[in-house]
């Protein structure tokens, strides 16, 4: 025989599972996305020290001598 104490503590026990389970699902989620994050960060890292490498090693051909530039217009 069931007693109202112990469909009390039933409903209890039913409402900490169900939290439980809504807590674990969203911590995976979240496991996810920051794994997502971390792989874009790497990715980022990883293009902006190939950009930083390719900057340096054509940086003379950015900056031309000025001169070896030909004179302006108006000479």
């Amino acid at each position: 025989m069931s007693t109202p104490q112990d469909a009390t503590l039933e409903a209890r026990v039913v409402e900490l599972e169900t939290r439980l389970a809504f807590q674990e699902h969203t911590l995976s989620e979240l496991s996810d996305a920051l794994a997502d994050l971390r792989a874009e960060a790497a990715r980022s890292a990883d293009l902006l020290r190939r950009v930083l490498e390719d900057m340096k090693l054509h940086r003379g051909d950015l900056m031309a001598d000025p001169a070896s530039e030909p004179p302006p217009p108006h000479y």
